[in-house]
């Protein structure tokens, strides 16, 4: 996942669902080379106090802006630089702590800095207050007049005639100053689930099928929920599953207080509802959310197929729940050391050019990735390319499965988005919209898969790839919009007054889980307790992230199929997109790459590319 870095408080960290797998080490006692340099960023601690401390003061030069922002071109163009280069330092400042925090969240004085930064910004944003409606109230006419003006004020064109569209929703310098206050508690309930969920929670032990005692952790549950052994498999979902179900309650009111705060923010600001303030911003109609949700649900029974081409390579009766990531192709297992999974990558990236894989490689080589998983190190991988002037960090928690490679060259797809679009476009316009985040990510995937696809000529290696490649579709498509349902129906219960508590959240889940997994029908069998699952998903927490997988992976696929089939004009395309940054609405610059996310047109096609690989699939198993 991409870490974006537009928002005043400089966002949050967008875990992916990759969980770890290796026995952790303690981080001591892996190599250098596979863990960030932050000197990048700066050369110690104390350099960072010294440059917060600095920024803190000159923060305070905000007031003297205050009644002249919108007064004349120069004064509008003097407020936005300096904005423009107070954020830049921000940015850098908050990876530096909070890349060092996630390296071990255990660390009390790594997270002591990243709350000390966060507080410098809400104490900013409530001097700044006064900015949005003095922003709000310079009309259209003397826009387009400093624009005239004044050249340098070019590159703010897009969000300074954008000013208009957004007046609804800008508030009186009071209320901005109230809102800013809020920030002060509105983070409260992701905070408390990431420390809770990656650090606290207790786990119960387990005995498996060989007599090994473990505890249950997130490591072991990936490992073992993936094992050839059904029995272990069932055992190790139960135990997992129940052990959240004695917290239902906890982390119930989590996720009601972080709803909460959405639909504050949107009343607040006049919006409708909780999703079209997470969608106006960036000017995306809330249609877009609502047809892929029927797109998908129209669209089940290839999901379903899915499911049955899972059973029947199983070999079981009736498809668990708990079967789903067990290995398909017994005695097969794609697996690829790190190096390895780098050769792989930069092979499969060659359609892109040399300079991108030169990139790529430079990211390898100096330490822009922190490879292995380590003990209080946290779960998942992301990519964070908010530093302006350095270069984006990938955290990653690589195992040698196949899948930790695609994870890698996702990650990769989002570090050489930022690096481009900070290459290329001016800080004021590098930042790109959530929504196209995931669309270079799921790019780089394509292309591996279809590399390792004519790379792999035995069956059964085949099988086990298209598998994972299927699982891809099941994983970012299916399942993704699957979460965006169910975030997508809490919200719209809170906003009819209605309760969300642990009991009623699990009972909303479990139902959309079975309608999706076919339960009903007799495809797919969802245990009771898997009802729970919503509790370990961190995603939402991020106010309505998820849907932009499933677009993004729609558009990736048509971009990449363009690129791979040598289409004049599609790896130029591609690289102007990656290197656009947020420089137009994002629905407008997809547009531009080749692909109209307001038709339905690229879902269909994806569905097709989805039916031709089980089409594939089916015609190994008939044979064999």
């Amino acid at each position: 996942m991409k870490f974006s870095t537009k928002q005043l408080l400089l966002a949050v960290l967008f875990v992916a669902a990759t969980l770890q797998i290796n026995a952790q080490k303690e981080r001591s006692e892996i190599e250098d080379k596979y863990k960030w340099d932050v000197t990048d960023l700066y050369e110690s601690d104390e350099v960072w106090s010294q440059k917060l401390d600095a920024m803190a003061e000159n923060m305070k030069q905000i007031t003297s802006f205050k009644g002249k922002i919108g007064a004349s071109a120069s004064d509008l163009l003097s407020y936005l630089t300096y904005s423009d280069d107070l954020m830049k330092e921000g940015y850098q400042l908050y990876i530096y702590a909070s890349l060092k925090s996630d390296w071990d969240l255990r660390d009390q004085e790594n997270m002591g800095r990243v709350k000390q930064i966060r507080e410098v910004f809400i104490n900013y944003s409530q001097m700044a207050s006064f900015v949005s409606p003095e922003m709000a109230a310079i009309s259209e006419e003397d826009i387009q007049k400093f624009l005239k003006e004044e050249p340098k004020l070019e590159i703010y064109r897009m969000s300074l005639e954008d000013i208009t569209r957004m007046k609804v929703h800008t508030l009186s310098a009071l209320e901005e100053a109230i809102m800013a206050k809020t920030g002060m508690i509105t983070g409260t309930a992701n905070s408390a689930f990431s420390v809770f969920s990656n650090a606290e929670m207790p786990w119960d032990n387990v005995t498996l099928s060989d007599g090994t005692e473990t505890e249950l952790n997130r490591t072991v549950f990936s490992v073992q929920r993936a094992s050839a052994n059904r029995d272990d498999r069932q055992k190790v979902t139960q135990v997992y599953w129940d052990n959240y179900m004695k917290f239902e309650g906890t982390y119930g009111e989590m996720l009601n207080g972080n709803v909460k705060v959405d639909i504050f923010r949107a009343k607040s600001r006049n919006y409708e509802s909780a999703l079209e303030a997470s969608l106006k911003p960036n000017n995306i109609p809330v249609e877009v959310y609502h047809s892929l949700i029927k797109n998908v649900n129209a669209n089940l029974p290839t999901f379903h197929r899915y499911l049955e081409i899972k059973k029947r390579m199983l070999g079981v009766d009736t498809l668990m729940y708990s079967d789903l990531y067990a290995p398909t192709v017994k005695g097969v297992e794609l697996k690829y050391s790190y190096e390895e999974a780098q050769d792989l990558i930069l092979t499969s990236l060659k359609p892109l050019g040399k300079e991108y894989t030169s990139v790529v490689k430079e990211a390898f080589d100096n330490r822009w990735i922190d490879v292995y998983p380590n003990t209080g190190k946290r779960s998942g991988a992301y990519s964070n390319g908010g530093a302006y002037d350095v270069h984006p960090y990938i955290l990653m928690n690589y195992t040698d499965q196949y899948n930790e490679v695609s994870t890698l060259t996702h990650e990769l797809g989002h570090t050489m988005h930022s690096y481009y679009s900070n290459k290329t476009q001016p800080f004021a316009t590098a930042n790109y919209a959530t929504f196209v985040a995931e669309v270079a990510s799921t790019f780089n995937e394509v292309l591996l898969n279809d590399m390792m696809q004519k790379k792999l000529k035995d069956d059964d290696l085949r099988l086990s790839l298209l598998m994972s490649m299927l699982d891809g579709f099941k994983g970012t498509l299916f399942r993704q919009t699957q979460f965006a349902e169910f975030e997508l129906a809490i919200h719209e219960q809170a906003e009819k007054g209605m309760p969300l508590t642990g009991q009623s959240l699990t009972q909303l889940y479990g139902d959309i889980t079975r309608k999706y997994y076919g339960h009903e029908e007799g495809v797919c069998k969802v245990e009771d307790n898997i009802a729970i699952e919503w509790a370990a998903i961190p995603h939402f927490y991020m106010n309505f992230y998820v849907y932009q997988y499933s677009t993004s992976f729609v558009a990736s696929q048509a971009l990449a199929a363009k690129v791979l089939t040598g289409e004049k004009g599609a790896k130029e395309r591609y690289m102007q997109f990656i290197s656009a940054g947020g420089s137009d609405f994002p629905i407008e610059i997809l547009k531009k790459a080749g692909v109209d996310m307001t038709q339905s047109e690229p879902f269909e096609k994806t569905i097709e590319a989805m039916n031709g690989i089980m089409d594939e699939i089916e015609a190994i198993l008939d044979k064999k």
